[in-house]
């Protein structure tokens, strides 16, 4: 046994003999099949990566380059902060501004929000407030009526003049007339030079109303009184327009706004007995939807938790080419002082644009008619200008003053139409 495995280790030794005389290729051999290993194994790999660098690494790379070439600066960090400041600061500006074209002066300190005193004789005064600002109002625009009854009497028959009888045949009476039609056009003629714009105090809403005032319950009277106060800043705001239009004119022949015809909040002029004056007399009403109002609204503005809404209705005489400029100027910015809400504080000048024209009518005017008979306005063509506009209030101004009774009915009403 031990001599066959002799014979068989010397036949594997003869073997490695022969492998021995070749022992010099072994290891370019070897290198030689690890290099075409190396080879198949980066061809298979270099497509893959190849592939993996065409879908990732090279869109990245151009994604960074063109990052790289809009790369914000750092001192453009800075610009853009001041930026969002200065955005922020005006943001901020406007908020103000608004708040401030509401805080207006009121014409009693003593009832808003809800009165301190409990005597009636606050409302009284209230009314004689409103009266005397409607007639300070008049008075700013040089505002005169045409010559009354009792005028014309006067001019006529003079104090001590006996009365004349019309006798003595149709010539004489017709020249008493003719007598009596001149003396009428001096004197007409007398007042449109002595007057910048003709106008008359029972033509405004709540002037007579508050003249008589019936006093029922303290509530119906806070609330009564708060209408009343928007509605004199809409009427200041008229008188303010009408004072612009006919700055440095003295006579109604050389001013462009020759007349205030009326001013209303409930829809037109009325010489309905209990109105509260000749032109509409109901108070201002918030407009919550639509159908509140005195014309369909383009702005589609209604009263919300931010703004109250309000229409009005005005009807002036002017010359018709001042037609749009009028318009322009209700509309334009006013300024306005206020004093706190105490009213004794350091007087603040702010401003205020509140009104948008919503309807607009111009029609000719009949000089022949009764209506106007004893006005004179000059060689103008005249024509009639009838308004209908939206007044804003920015609650934010004025709502701590808004009495709860007014709060409770706006609530009550909306809560209703929700229903």
């Amino acid at each position: 046994m031990a001599k066959i495995e002799l014979t068989q280790f010397k036949g594997i030794f003869s073997k490695l003999g022969f492998l021995k005389s070749y022992s010099s290729l072994v290891l370019p051999g070897a290198i030689l099949i690890a290099g075409f290993v190396v080879l198949a194994v980066t061809l298979l790999l270099g497509s893959s990566f190849k592939k993996k660098v065409e879908e990732e690494s090279i869109p990245l790379g151009q994604s960074v380059k063109r990052l790289s070439q809009s790369a914000v600066p750092l001192s453009q960090v800075e610009i853009e902060k001041e930026y969002q400041q200065a955005w922020e600061a005006d943001a901020n500006q406007i908020t103000l501004l608004a708040r401030q074209t509401t805080q207006r002066e009121l014409l009693s300190y003593k009832i808003f929000p809800e009165p301190k005193d409990t005597s009636m004789l606050i409302f009284d005064e209230f009314g004689r407030l409103y009266r005397a600002g409607i007639e300070d109002l008049i008075e700013s625009v040089n505002g005169r009526d045409c010559p009354t009854e009792a005028e014309l009497d006067q001019a006529m028959r003079p104090e001590g003049t006996p009365r004349r009888r019309r006798t003595g045949g149709r010539r004489l009476i017709s020249r008493a007339r003719d007598d009596d039609a001149t003396i009428t056009d001096v004197l007409c003629r007398e007042k449109a030079k002595s007057a910048s714009v003709y106008v008359n105090a029972l033509d405004l809403p709540g002037y007579e109303l508050w003249g008589s005032y019936k006093y029922n319950t303290r509530k119906e009277a806070v609330e009564d009184c708060w209408y009343w106060q928007l509605a004199y800043w809409i009427i200041e705001d008229v008188f303010e327009t009408v004072k612009a239009m006919d700055s440095g004119s003295s006579s109604v022949y050389t001013s462009p706004v020759k007349r205030v015809l009326w001013v209303s909040f409930s829809g037109g002029k009325t010489t309905t007995k209990g109105s509260g004056s000749r032109a509409g007399g109901g108070k201002p009403v918030y407009v919550r939807e639509a159908r509140d109002g005195l014309a369909d609204s383009f702005t589609g503005r209604v009263s919300n938790d931010k703004i109250d809404v309000v229409h009005f209705e005005l009807s002036v005489l002017v010359d018709s080419k001042a037609v749009l400029e009028f318009m322009k100027e209700l509309c334009s910015v006013k300024k306005h002082v206020f004093r706190g809400h105490s009213g004794s504080e350091a007087a603040e000048t702010y401003e205020h644009n509140q009104i948008t024209v919503l309807e607009s009518t111009t029609s000719a005017v009949d000089m022949e008619s009764d209506e106007h008979d004893l006005y004179r306005y000059g060689d103008d063509s005249v024509v009639e200008l009838d308004l209908i506009c939206e007044y804003i209030l920015e609650r934010s101004g004025h709502d701590a003053l808004k009495p709860e009774a007014v709060k409770e009915v706006v609530e009550e009403k909306k809560d209703t139409r929700r229903r």
